[in-house]
Order: structure tokens, then C-alpha cells, then sequence
């Protein structure tokens, strides 16, 4: 299937590796005009060396003033911005019952305003028809065992905004989701070190809550991002798209 997404631009936060890396490669493939951004310039720097053409915008989304200086950037190297993928976030936090107002307050930065305040940096300078998805987690729709509350609370806010918030800017034209992937394997992640620990211990786990019995990819969730943002999905808004291999139950 042809996205139709040649000559789109995309900002793409988060994506100096993994997922948010996989999701600029696949666009970029399928002829966007592509800006990554992450906190780090030569992260950001090698993982553009693969993508000619591509910008590089360094910055902390979860700083209202970086958004804002993000995006201006983007539109100065564009023109315009057709897609924003919301990237930024992590799972790292205390065990269940070991909360603080301070690890709430830098969860919730990380997961939720890294999205807000690019989101509201951005949708002036949309173009009509524009996408922006966000990449949040089954942790947000579902108790997963183990998984941090803090977490877990952040992305079920970032699914009630994006629920929210699709009427409002459905009025500007503009489309919104949140992917939801499950166990994503990728270099350096949560899931490679814990096959370097136990492999057997995570193959049982597969065996036992996940419905096809595999890790998914960082290639799985860009290319779900890809056709969301694209014109195929030109009637799909607000909404929140599992990619968990049949783990959800409810």
C-alpha cells in the first residue's frame, strides 16, 4: 500500500534511537522531509548520518520555551510541519507504593507535558490536514504487573488527552492517536537486558500473557505511526491503537 506520504514534513522528538529512530527511518523511506530531535546533538547527529536530508534539532521537550524554539526551527527548515510524532518518554520509576511528589512530578514531565508542550507549540503552525501521533503505552489502558504506577497513571492522562483533545483540533484540521505498543525490542532497551539476564525467564513470560508469543519491534510501531499519519487513515482521529501482540485482555 502507498502511503501517499512523499514531500510531507515530520518532527519526530525522541528520536535519536529506538522507537522514535525506527519511526523517522520509515518515514523518511516513505519520503518525508524529516526532523529529529532528542537532548543530545551527537546522538541526534549519527542517527541522521543514515537519513540524507535530514534536520537535526536539539532540545527538551519537556521545557515549554525548548518546544517552542523546536518547532520554530522545524518550520524555519520546512516551511511548514504536516506530522508530529510525540516520542519522548520512559518506564523507569520507583516500584508500586514508593511514589514521591517529586517522582510524580518528573514522570509525569517526561510522559505527559514532553507531549503537551509540543503539541501546543505546534498546532498554529500545522498545515491543514496535519497528524500527530503519540507514542504512549499498554500500561496506560490496562494493569500491567510491575509496572510503575507513576508510569501507568502518566499514560492514562496522555489517552485521555489525546481522546480529548481530537475535537478541538479536528476544528483546525488536524488529526491526533496514540500508539500503545506492548514489549518492544530494540538495542539498549528494557527487554534486551532482560534476555541478557534471563531469556528463559522472559520466553515464559511471552508463553503466558502474550497471544503470538513474541517480542514486537521498533519497525512494527513505526510503520502502525507511518500509516496513521498517512492519508489511508484520513478518517481515524482520537484515537488509542494497541500494538501489544494480544497481551491486553480487556
Amino acid at each position: 500500500m502507498k502511503l501517499e506520504l512523499s514531500g510531507r514534513t515530520a518532527l519526530v522528538t525522541g528520536s535519536s534511537r529506538g522507537i522514535g529512530r525506527a519511526i523517522a527511518e520509515v518515514l523518511h523511506g516513505e519520503g518525508c522531509k524529516v526532523a529529529l530531535n532528542g537532548r543530545t546533538a551527537r546522538d541526534l547527529a549519527a542517527a541522521a548520518a543514515d537519513l540524507p536530508g535530514a534536520v537535526v534539532v536539539a532540545g527538551d521537550v519537556t521545557r515549554p520555551d525548548d518546544a517552542q524554539r523546536i518547532v520554530a526551527a522545524c518550520v524555519t527548515a520546512f516551511g511548514h510541519l504536516d506530522i508530529l510524532v510525540c516520542n519522548v518518554g520512559g518506564g523507569h520509576s520507583v516500584p508500586p507504593g514508593e511514589e514521591t511528589y517529586d517522582e510524580w512530578q518528573r514522570v509525569f514531565a517526561l510522559n505527559l507535558w514532553s507531549t503537551t508542550n509540543i503539541i501546543e507549540a505546534a498546532w498554529d503552525v500545522m498545515a491543514p490536514n496535519g497528524v500527530i501521533i503519540c507514542v504512549s503505552s499498554i500500561c496506560g489502558l490496562e494493569v500491567v504487573p510491575g509496572a510503575p504506577v507513576t508510569y501507568s497513571a502518566a499514560k492514562a492522562a496522555l489517552h485521555a488527552y489525546v481522546r480529548g483533545i481530537a475535537r478541538p483540533l479536528g476544528q483546525r484540521g488536524i488529526r491526533i492517536h496514540a500508539v500503545a505498543p506492548g514489549n518492544i525490542l530494540f538495542d539498549d532497551s528494557t527487554w534486551s537486558r532482560k534476555l541478557a539476564e534471563d531469556a528463559g525467564l522472559v520466553e515464559a513470560m511471552l508463553q503466558r500473557d502474550v497471544a503470538l508469543s513474541r517480542l514486537g519491534t521498533a519497525r512494527e510501531v513505526a510503520e502502525l505511526v507511518a500509516y496513521l499519519a498517512s492519508p489511508r487513515a484520513g478518517f481515524a482521529t482520537g484515537g488509542v491503537w494497541p500494538l501489544d501482540g494480544g497481551q491486553l485482555r480487556s
